[in-house]
């Protein structure tokens, strides 16, 4: 048996091509910045402005890791007057960094309790 259990990995049947769309989804999170940006839209939607501005970058910075986003199909854009606003628009991104993030937590704390961290003893 696998760690996966008796379930088949869906990674199993993805040819090459399939596989080089989801290495490119792993491109497309595998900056910071751009993971940052989720981090802000997963409370509400955002102004290109506003999120330079809680970001403490560029405009054209942020429009650039926008346009990224939103051409992996991540990201909706809803035009307002001259104001666009961004939005997550595939939730299955949020899942993705969720469990990754639980298992980095989970990982960290065996690391702690195996180096017998003082913080874990309080």
């Amino acid at each position: 048996m696998t760690a996966m259990g008796k379930e088949r990995s869906f990674l199993q049947g993805l040819d090459a091509e399939a596989l080089n769309l989801v290495a490119d989804r792993f491109r497309v999170l595998g900056e910071p910045l751009r993971l940052r940006i989720l981090q802000l839209l997963l409370r509400r939607e955002r102004s290109v402005m506003e999120l330079a501005g809680e970001l403490q970058t560029s405009q054209p910075n942020v429009s650039k890791h926008l346009r990224r986003l939103q051409d992996a199909g991540l990201l909706r854009r809803r035009q307002e007057g001259n104001t666009a606003y961004y939005s997550i628009a595939d939730s299955s991104v949020v899942e993705l960094c969720d469990l990754v993030c639980r298992h980095l937590a989970g990982q960290l704390a065996r690391q702690a309790r195996a180096l017998g961290d003082p913080a874990d003893h309080s």
